[in-house]
């Protein structure tokens, strides 16, 4: 089992596959104030970049779960780039049902809660592995501004499958979580994580025309633009938000 091919080549110059900047992740990571040390399992990691500057920056382990074989090839050499080998691994496999062997000081999933089949599965996902009085990390959208039916309908998702800013803060509490630090992404986070999509997309054409997947990234290219600056970086925020339980 692997990741798609066409999200896999869409994101293959990723370091980051969220809406959040280098910067902010950093932010992140100091935000937490976690010691030297601390254990952390990232479910849905991606190419790593969490773990490993975190690893160069604050001493923590980790472990990071993902089911692009590809992802993970650029996160192992990304952390032997940034000399962090030995404090975290990278496992090409499911993330979902994915529980650590020993209990972690922080368990997290950065947009990706559908391995849980939401919020509430995934942190009920994330509970499994951490330790008591440890953390979670849920990285989730929410509506920016409040859109209409044809704005809803453009991302695909059941009418309210998503809620404003406090609409989210207010179902973590109901899930009998503190939030206890969020941080949040902007516009230019989104121009960052998407915008960034279209020249990848443009130099795989440029290079592969007779690709099985040239007509889908044509149309792709045609269309994703205006759907972002119309609609995405207009209407959909996305933050981290930290977790503890009550």
């Amino acid at each position: 089992m692997d990741l798609p091919r066409h999200f896999v080549e869409r994101e293959r110059h990723h370091r980051i596959h969220n809406p959040i900047d280098a910067t902010k992740l950093a932010t992140l990571g100091a935000a937490l104030r976690l010691p030297a040390g601390a254990t952390v399992l990232d479910l849905a990691c991606g190419s790593g970049e969490m773990l490993c500057t975190w690893a160069r920056d604050h001493a923590i382990q980790g472990t990071g779960v993902d089911l692009s074989s590809a992802f993970v090839e650029s996160a192992q050499k990304r952390a032997a780039e940034l000399g962090v080998g030995g404090a975290v691994r990278f496992v090409q496999g499911d993330a979902v049902g994915y529980v650590a062997d020993e209990p972690v000081d922080v368990a997290s999933c950065l947009g990706a809660t559908w391995i849980g089949g939401g919020a509430e599965g995934t942190v009920a996902l994330l509970r499994r592995s951490v330790r008591p009085g440890g953390m979670l990390l849920v990285g989730e959208p929410y509506w920016r501004r409040t859109p209409d039916d044809e704005v809803v309908a453009s991302f695909g998702v059941a009418p309210d499958e998503w809620t404003d800013l406090p609409g989210l803060v207010a179902r973590f509490g109901e899930l009998g979580c503190d939030l206890v630090e969020m941080v949040l992404a902007d516009k230019d986070s989104w121009d960052r994580y998407v915008a960034a999509q279209w020249l990848t997309i443009r130099r795989f054409l440029d290079a592969h025309p007779d690709d099985e997947l040239a007509p889908q990234f044509r149309e792709e290219l045609a269309t994703a633009p205006l759907y972002h600056v119309r609609y995405q970086r207009e209407y959909l925020g996305w933050g981290v938000f930290a977790l503890m339980d009550r």
